[in-house]
């Protein structure tokens, strides 16, 4: 049995705990006292501590086999370089905005397996991407992804199951997508879509940051991933933003500063908290196309996933976490061990993980469908 720790007990990070404490002892540190009550009634493990106490991060971690990381993703770059630095194999779903190759040099030094944006997406999209791309000449890439709650409440229709803070981020960092093989910055937001979905109905799409790391990793020509939410969003997010609500910039009120993003982060919070048994789903489509074989080919992957009210885990946690879980267990298990920083893309490479992934998923009814053409 292995040792294993995961910072952040957040939804996500609760699910993931949980997960792995099926086959291996596992810890969760967290500052949040009510984060980590409920899975030290399951009987895991828990420590309480910011993540900022860089001597106690590195204490925790140096106890443990492999370290999960799901804290917030401001703290997400500097918190990896830590545990890099104390010499332990990472799986990283905190999708920090800073360049995740610039520790590469320092994990190959420290002989560490980091693996990082390793969620549904980017996570799974980029393991299905990486599959296929060594085995075909992929011409086009297309990600559609959102989590939702069912029940459509005005003016957002929305509901975060992870902090505003971090979902904010997705419409105001600028969209990297490719063209003709040149990288093309997008304003987040833009090239509105709608699109139809079994089950659903009709969503918008519209640019986020999501390649991230496949602009570096794959040469292929058209590359895009886009954002999901219910017709009607878009429009409330362009007024906050354009209306400065989203700014980082100081202002003042009454004497006193305040970071507009900061006042709308907290204003948004319980608008956009999931209720504890509030069913919701993500929803994902991937199009690759390309040559195969000499002919035309085109791979479509299709997930529909859905509160699990046995569990009481929402859906987000479920394909977010259990991508990470699965990939934990096959560098617990020694069957992937490729060091430096690692995207997901890497280990869709290997057929052996890949299959095993999906198998993993599968096990825990995360079904992705695919058509081929």
């Amino acid at each position: 049995m292995k040792k294993v720790v995961v910072f952040g007990a957040g939804m996500v990070g609760s699910a993931m705990a949980l997960d792995l404490s099926q086959e291996h002892q596992v810890t969760c540190v967290d500052i949040n006292q009510n984060n980590l009550q409920p899975l030290k009634e399951k009987n895991i493990n828990v420590i309480s501590s910011d993540f900022n106490d860089s001597e106690k991060i590195k204490a925790i971690a140096s106890q443990h086999d492999l370290i999960i990381a799901a804290v917030p993703g401001f703290l997400g770059f500097n918190f990896l370089k830590e545990i890099i630095s104390a010499g332990k194999n990472i799986v990283d779903i905190s999708f920090f905005p800073e360049d995740a190759f610039l520790l590469d040099d320092l994990a190959k030094k420290n002989d560490i397996t980091a693996v990082v944006d390793c969620g549904v997406a980017p996570g799974m999209s980029n393991i299905i991407l990486g599959y296929h791309n060594p085995r075909m000449k992929v011409e086009s890439f297309e990600c559609y992804v959102g989590g939702l709650p069912f029940e459509r409440v005005l003016p957002f229709q929305y509901k975060a199951p992870f902090s505003p803070i971090d979902v904010i981020e997705e419409y105001t960092r600028p969209a990297r997508i490719v063209i003709d093989s040149k990288e093309v910055i997008m304003e987040a937001l833009s090239e509105p879509e709608y699109i139809d979905f079994p089950h659903i109905g009709t969503l918008q799409a519209f640019n986020t940051d999501g390649l991230r790391s496949l602009i570096k990793t794959m040469n292929i020509p058209n590359m895009k991933e886009k954002t999901l939410r219910y017709p009607g969003h878009i429009d409330k997010i362009k007024f906050l933003k354009e209306s400065g609500f989203f700014s980082d910039d100081d202002v003042v009120v009454n004497a006193q500063k305040v970071k507009p993003i900061a006042l709308t982060a907290k204003l948004l919070f319980d608008k956009w908290k999931l209720g504890k048994e509030e069913e919701e789903f993500t929803v994902m489509r991937i199009i690759i196309k390309g040559v195969e074989n000499n002919k035309p080919k085109t791979y479509q992957y299709d997930l529909f996933d859905k509160y699990d009210p046995v569990t009481n885990t929402s859906s987000m946690a479920r394909t977010t976490g259990y991508t990470a879980t699965a990939v934990a267990n096959l560098i617990l298990q020694g069957k992937y061990d490729r060091k430096g920083i690692i995207p997901p893309e890497y280990i869709g490479e290997d057929e052996n993980c890949f299959n095993s992934i999906l198998s993993y998923l599968t096990e825990r009814n995360v079904i992705y469908r695919l058509k081929k053409s």
